[in-house]
């Protein structure tokens, strides 16, 4: 773990989107706390965009189209889902200073989400910070089977339609490996957000709607891309 600096911070969405160019992040100790601090991590998880794997269960699920995707449509929803406890994570970081920042983020165009919607419910998703051609994610949240799995299968296609070149994932967790993410040094990971903080990525560069086909078809071409390169 690199450096956390654990004094109470009064910071603003745009010092927020500095502290991201910079290679940091805030977190808090937990919901009741309304203090953040910075972590600035030794070793940074990536999700290569050009090597992501997608389980064969997945690729199925994700062309039955089994959940609506849908793009900025319900931020309350998602980093509500966010917070929630379940069985394996009884308490969540998302303080209320969390929600107040990325809240204000969402409405300045720089934090997205990416939803999972069955029967008019939602039932899983994502968001994360758009800066750059570089993507930070920040939480993710299912209450059905493979509804944030989806959900990051679609952010991922979004991504490499929109130019992106890093995305952020913070820590490699088990259930990230699975996808292929990587933990990289600091040195590296600075290079590569200096990279892609140079160039822009468009997050709206798909529709809003695209089907699980689609998004496997561009997931599929960058990987052909890559090894044909």
């Amino acid at each position: 773990m690199g450096r956390n600096t654990r004094d109470p911070l009064v910071i603003t969405p745009q010092v927020l989107l500095k502290a991201y160019a910079c290679g940091i992040f805030p977190m808090a100790e937990s919901a009741e706390d309304p203090n953040l601090f910075w972590i600035e991590p030794e070793h940074r998880g990536i999700l290569p965009l050009d090597g992501f794997h997608i389980p064969r269960r997945l690729r199925r699920t994700l062309r039955q189209d089994v959940f609506e995707i849908r793009i900025d449509h319900d931020f309350q929803g998602v980093i509500d889902g966010c917070a929630a406890p379940t069985d394996d994570r009884r308490k969540t970081w998302i303080n209320s200073e969390i929600r107040r920042l990325y809240g204000a983020l969402y409405d300045m165009g720089y934090c997205h989400t990416v939803e999972a919607w069955r029967d008019g419910q939602l039932v899983g998703g994502l968001y994360g910070v758009s800066l750059g051609a570089a993507f930070f994610g920040e939480s993710m949240f299912a209450r059905e089977r493979d509804a944030s799995k989806v959900a990051l299968s679609h952010l991922v296609a979004r991504l490499i339609a929109g130019g992106y070149e890093l995305l952020d994932a913070q820590f490699v967790t088990e259930h990230l490996a699975q996808f292929g993410a990587l933990d990289v040094p600091k040195a590296r990971y600075d290079r590569l957000l200096g990279n892609a903080l140079a160039r822009y990525g468009d997050f709206l560069a798909l529709p809003d709607r695209v089907s699980g086909a689609q998004a496997l078809a561009v997931i599929d071409g960058a990987q052909d891309d890559a090894a044909g390169g």
